[in-house]
């Protein structure tokens, strides 16, 4: 086998030597029939020589040969040419037909099926029909058989190569247009593990440091006058960076490569904990009024924590947007196959998003939730205000539990 693999090598990095060879090989086989007499008393023998056109044309023919893959067709029509010159004047005849035969079988490999067989038919018309009707021998005789016999066998021949390279071809298109094909998905995955990471950090960060500088400010005010109200502050703040470090500590241990340390097993933050979330605000000084009617009832990890992330996400624009002595309302209800989520506040709005642009967090909010397949909007209240509204769909999770991994 790896003769046969170096050998094809050899052969595609040296055609025209390769051809030079074959056409060297063909003329030692004419010239080695040429000398055979089929018709012997005790059957064929080496009883007869070639005169000297037939040489030359079997020389003619093998030169022609060297080419046929630059010229195919025109080397088929030499060959042709020298091989109906010996059939009408060759007696004794030489087998100077066989390089038409070569000539054939490679403009068979090299054009397709209905060209294939016009230019066997035709080649095989003219070869044994001038053997049959002007040749020195009978009509019946084997010779003019065996030209009609070979250019048919060349021309069946070439079209099965053709027809094995090109499924080849098409099986080795197909094995790299997959290959193209998971590539393109790896790097869709990761993309979309990217921005599920992004948006998780920017939740983290925001909410937390929001609470955090709230607090700080706090602190500092009421430091000398109310040092008791000023160490509860610092209680908070300590508090709300403890749980932004766990829980940035929890998302960028996604990123950690096999064999790293083990990430954190502590359960991704869900409505579960939205009573904390909501006294993290009260702290700050955001009066927060809470209403629930989703029954309690177990969600998908990714409806989960897709819902307190808006949660935050929306509370925490409240404290950086709505303006001093602003209020907030929050309601989580079960509607069918759906949990319904409305955030509003009636503050007066300091540099408020608008509803088709504004920061990173309405957009975050927005792609989270399209994700799972639910909606949300977010805009100005009438009459002053700020209001988030999201559906999130319970039923039928098979398709995007991936967003939880």
């Amino acid at each position: 086998m790896s003769t046969l693999v170096r050998a094809r090598d050899w052969q595609k990095a040296h055609p025209l030597a390769f051809d030079a060879s074959l056409a060297l090989g063909v003329l030692a086989c004419m010239l080695l029939g040429s000398f055979v007499e089929p018709h012997g008393p005790r059957g064929p023998y080496f009883g007869r020589s070639p005169d000297g056109l037939s040489v030359a044309l079997m020389l003619a023919g093998s030169v022609a040969l060297i080419f046929r893959r630059r010229r195919p067709w025109l080397v088929l029509a030499a060959t042709v040419a020298v091989a109906l010159v010996e059939v009408i004047t060759g007696e004794p005849r030489a087998p100077v037909a066989m390089c038409a035969v070569v000539a054939l079988f490679t403009v068979a490999a090299g054009t397709d099926r209905p060209t294939t067989w016009r230019v066997g038919l035709l080649t095989m018309t003219v070869l044994t029909g001038t053997a049959m009707l002007t040749g020195p021998l009978p009509w019946y005789a084997q010779e003019n058989v065996g030209v009609f016999a070979w250019t048919g066998m060349a021309a069946a021949a070439g079209d099965a190569v053709r027809s094995r390279r090109a499924f080849i071809a098409a099986i080795r298109e197909r094995a790299e247009r997959a290959e193209r094909t998971r590539e393109e998905e790896a790097r869709r995955r990761v993309a979309e593990e990217r921005l599920r990471i992004a948006r998780d950090l920017h939740d983290v960060v925001a909410h937390h440091i929001a609470l955090v500088n709230v607090q700080a400010g706090v602190a500092a005010h009421v430091m000398d006058k109310r040092p008791d109200q000023a160490k509860e502050a610092l209680g908070h703040v300590r508090e709300a960076s403890r749980s932004a470090l766990d829980e940035l500590r929890a998302t960028v241990g996604l990123l950690r490569q096999t064999g790293d340390p083990e990430a954190p097993t502590e359960p991704a933050p869900g409505l579960a904990r939205l009573g904390e979330l909501v006294d993290g605000f009260r702290n700050t000084g955001i009066p927060v009024e809470l209403a629930r009617a989703d029954e309690d009832a177990p969600l998908p990890a990714a409806v989960d924590l897709a819902a307190y992330r808006v949660i935050q996400e929306a509370l925490t624009n409240v404290h950086k947007h709505a303006g001093a002595g602003a209020r907030a309302e929050l309601s989580v209800i079960r509607v069918g196959a759906n949990v319904e989520i409305t955030v509003i506040d009636d503050g007066p709005g300091t540099d408020e998003p608008a509803e088709g642009g504004g920061g990173h967090g309405l957009l975050g909010m927005r792609e989270r939730v399209s994700a799972l397949g639910g909606t949300l909007t977010a805009g100005p209240r009438y009459g002053g205000g700020f209001r988030v509204h999201a559906i999130l769909p319970v039923a039928d999770r098979k398709a995007t539990t991936g967003e939880s991994r």
